[in-house]
């Protein structure tokens, strides 16, 4: 057990850094923990901070000061995504090990400075892609290597969510590909369904960058954005297997992102944000499992107290970074012709959404099918772009 509770600086307490600030408090009541400062550019009030009357952490704008002065061991990282590189260097240059959130970076070249920097300085880095804490993910390795569903023959994978146009103007760099000249890449394949890029990679391989050949692209848009809500993208691995994504934050009904192996015997399905796993294989009835999930942050100190293995170093993340990369230097997404979607009020406030025609039906077909868009013939879709990195 930890004697002592790692003190730790939080950086970006709004937005999902409110999960951050409840998952710390969880963690600070069991003893594993302690907030010893909150670096945000307009300080949290008394009101955000309740749940921590009494103990109220020290609050900066200066991360690297912050780290100073708090002699916090450990940082939280849950910043807009050009920051990433620069604040994870702040940290490590002084010692403080991290949680940083996906994707770790805005392009391959920080992500590369960031991870030897963080090498260099000896620090533990976790990347924060929760997906990769599910003990599911063993599980279905294990079904694999038993030969459950025969040879593995490729992995799909779908998600469409549903958000309004109020979504994309949360933050100044939302539905952004780039601000003055710096890479946001802020689309659906690597921000907010990025964790359904990462599974599926992860389930192909070791997730390491080494592990992709090639990647095919097919950027869309139908919001009025620079970056793309509507997408699907195709890795294939050095091993010749295909991984492919269809995603979409313009669906008809919101629905629980999934992953699928494909084997030449049977299939197996991860809804990985509900740890759920369905394995339907020839000779069996369909077998389905809930599992449990580890915090990446409990996990982070369990790795400075007692040693334990890190789930989500960031060499684990190079595959995922490779799409990324692909994405950002891939021509400006298509937008969708008028014809393509239609709007509806929004499911909460005056706002509205767009639906693009038939796109829930679509990334599930390409799921299914391990193709891409313009393969199933969707009338908007043009060829897809090769990129190999």
């Amino acid at each position: 057990m930890t004697t002592t509770p790692v003190p730790l600086v939080l950086a970006g307490a709004r937005g999902h850094g409110r999960w951050h600030l409840a998952n710390i408090r969880r963690l600070q009541h069991q003893g594993l923990v302690t907030l010893a400062g909150v670096c945000e550019l307009n300080p949290l009030t008394d009101g955000e901070l309740d749940m921590f009357a009494g103990e109220m952490p020290e609050q900066s704008a200066d991360f690297g000061a912050l780290l100073d002065s708090t002699g916090a061991r450990a940082a939280v990282i849950c910043t807009p995504i050009p920051t990433h590189t620069t604040l994870a260097l702040t940290a490590a240059a002084r010692g403080v090990h991290l949680l940083l959130e996906k994707p770790p970076a805005a392009t391959w070249d920080d992500y590369a400075r960031m991870t030897d920097g963080v090498r260099e300085a000896g620090i533990a880095c976790q990347v924060g892609f929760q997906s990769l804490g599910s003990h599911a993910v063993p599980a279905i390795k294990d079904l694999v290597r038993s030969g459950a569903i025969g040879t593995v023959r490729g992995i799909g994978a779908a998600g469409a969510w549903v958000r309004d146009d109020a979504y994309f103007r949360r933050a100044p760099w939302a539905g952004r590909r780039r601000m003055g000249g710096t890479d946001v890449v802020d689309g659906v394949l690597t921000n907010p369904l990025a964790h359904a890029v990462a599974t599926a990679l992860e389930l192909a391989g070791p997730g390491t960058a080494e592990d992709v050949a090639s990647i095919e692209t097919e950027l869309f848009r139908a919001h009025d954005i620079e970056s793309d809500d509507t997408s699907c993208v195709r890795v294939t691995t050095t091993a010749g297997m295909p991984v492919t994504v269809a995603v979409t934050l313009c669906a008809e009904e919101a629905g629980e992102p999934y992953v699928i192996v494909h084997g030449d015997r049977g299939r197996i399905t991860f809804w990985y944000k509900q740890d759920r796993v369905l394995v339907q294989r020839a000779g069996h009835g369909p077998e389905e499992a809930v599992h449990g999930r580890t915090d990446l942050l409990e996990n982070l100190v369990g790795h400075l107290e007692h040693g334990t293995a890190l789930l989500v170093p960031p060499e684990r993340t190079g595959a995922f970074m490779r799409v990324l990369e692909a994405v950002r230097t891939a021509p400006e997404p298509t937008p969708l012709p008028d014809t393509a979607w239609h709007t509806r009020p929004a499911d909460k406030g005056d706002g509205v959404r767009r639906i693009v025609q038939g796109i829930d039906g679509t990334v599930a077909a390409s799921a299914d099918t391990l193709t891409l868009f313009s393969e199933l013939g969707a009338s908007w879709a043009r060829p897809s772009e090769v990129s190999t990195p």
